[in-house]
């Protein structure tokens, strides 16, 4: 999950010549895409699943279905779709069973698995309060989650690691402010820091939440992921590892995004290696050669190959899912072209 990025007209016309072509190629290939088999030469036998979010294909503002996403993503031939719950008020408004029900009947039309129900920021960005009735709303807003996530059919949870709510930047989502464009004279790149401010004490209420989501989670026969975002709790693998430590149960994996780590210049498949056999899911996508604007597959230096020889060293199975989040152009071309390289780099 990400912010927008700016797309040229330049970049626009690279995206859109030989379109038709992808698009075609994607089209033919959709149903033997689907019909391939897993087992390959990779180690343990299975190869890695390919896969997009659907919020490539609607906004992450609250009530957006993800019919017409599931419609392009199972059309181009993926193997699975994440699937997202974008707003707590979207738990009853929006997430009801007959909604569920016809979103499986699409699902299981284009062959679809849902590798893993995403919980945004917006239900539950309590987690780290130091009030407990804010971190109770929060665990009832993913317990929520995982109650949609198991009538979807999904073996994992997902959440983005929250952040402190002491640290504020200048706009409501916090791993978006990691640079300063055009700075003034004088102007300085600044985080609010509130008064008072405990690291080690919330880092210890942090665990405490994550703790209590995994608990829910487990209680709905569902895993749990928590992917890094820029200035969260869990911005990187390392982090992550320490989280681990602390919990230490097998039921809790990481889901890594290898742009926002990217972007923190951390090497993607170093942070592969680093996470290992904690590794449950992967969010791809490409970054420009400055490392700050995530920007579509074929356009920026993200080392896939590199990424693809880690996976195969650590023996990870999970999906590999393209989240490039709406950018301006042709985001059905992009998504056919990842799919084509995907494809390719796993063979």
């Amino acid at each position: 999950m990400n912010e927008g990025n700016d797309c040229t007209r330049r970049d626009f016309v690279k995206l859109s010549a030989g379109a038709a072509l992808v698009t075609a190629a994607g089209a033919i290939g959709a149903e033997q895409t689907r019909e391939q088999p897993v087992t390959s030469s990779w180690p343990g036998g299975a190869r890695p699943r390919i896969g997009s979010v659907s919020w490539n294909f609607h906004s992450l503002a609250g009530g957006r279905s993800p019919k017409q996403a599931i419609d392009t993503i199972g059309r181009l031939g993926f193997e699975g779709i994440e699937l997202i719950l974008q707003s707590r008020r979207d738990i009853e408004s929006f997430w009801t069973d007959p909604t569920i029900e016809a979103i499986r009947k699409e699902l299981d039309k284009y062959k679809l698995q849902v590798p893993q129900f995403a919980v945004f920021q917006p239900a539950v960005e309590e987690l780290t309060s130091s009030r407990a009735d804010e971190r109770q709303r929060a665990l009832d807003g993913f317990e929520a989650g995982c109650r949609i996530a198991k009538k979807l059919g999904t073996p994992i949870i997902d959440i983005v690691a929250p952040w402190a709510r002491e640290l504020k930047g200048p706009g409501s989502y916090l791993p978006r402010h990691f640079e300063v464009r055009d700075p003034k004279p004088g102007q300085k790149f600044h985080i609010d820091i509130a008064s008072g401010f405990d690291w080690e004490k919330v880092w210890a209420t942090f665990v405490e939440s994550i703790k209590g989501c995994l608990q829910r989670a487990k209680a709905h026969g569902l895993k749990f992921t928590v992917e890094n975002h820029t200035h969260t709790m869990m911005p990187d693998p390392t982090a992550f590892l320490r989280l681990w430590d602390a919990i230490r149960d097998p039921a809790l994996g990481m889901n890594l995004d290898v742009g926002w780590v990217a972007l923190q210049r951390e090497y993607p498949p170093v942070a592969v290696h680093k996470a290992g056999k904690h590794l449950m899911n992967i969010h791809m996508r490409d970054i420009d050669g400055l490392m700050r604007l995530f920007v579509h597959v074929g356009q920026g230096v993200m080392d896939f190959q590199a990424i693809v020889n880690a996976l195969k060293a650590v023996r990870f199975q999970g999906f590999l899912n393209i989240e490039q989040d709406g950018l301006p152009g042709d985001m059905e071309t992009t998504c056919a072209r990842y799919l084509a390289l995907m494809k390719e780099l796993l063979a």
